[in-house]
């Protein structure tokens, strides 16, 4: 009776993978407190429930983070990706409506940055595959 052992191996994350994981982390962290700062009542802002999805998605993309990171999973990637998303597109309506400019240069500023943390998050290695004949 022979016994074998499979060794599961875990996918490796190169340096820009690490790289937009660390960036995708940062927006997270970012977004975790914006629930505690409501809008004022008669104030131009987003409204509560924005702002419950924004804390929700920092949450749980902060920890799809740490899942990534710590084992390679591509699922938790993709889950980090879409808190991302979620977060990007409930900010981009302060681009189309009458707020000070400020506000629309951190959204913009920060769009580009989660797009940058998406496509580093995914970029694959450019190592060329062997070929097998």
């Amino acid at each position: 009776m022979s016994t074998t052992s499979v060794r599961e191996s875990r996918p490796i994350l190169n340096t820009r993978n690490k790289i937009g994981l660390a960036i995708a982390g940062l927006i997270s962290v970012t977004n975790l407190p914006s629930v505690l700062t409501p809008t004022p009542e008669g104030d131009v802002g987003p409204p509560f429930v924005v702002l419950l999805a924004g804390t929700a998605c920092g949450v749980i993309g902060l920890v799809a983070v740490v899942i990534a990171w710590r084992s390679g999973s591509r699922g938790a990637m993709r889950v980090a990706a879409a808190c991302l998303l979620i977060s990007l597109i409930t900010a981009l309506p302060a681009l189309f409506v009458d707020v000070p400019a400020i506000i629309k240069i951190l959204v913009a500023a920060m769009t580009v940055v989660t797009l940058a943390a998406l496509v580093l998050m995914f970029s694959g290695d450019r190592r060329p595959a062997p070929v097998v004949d």
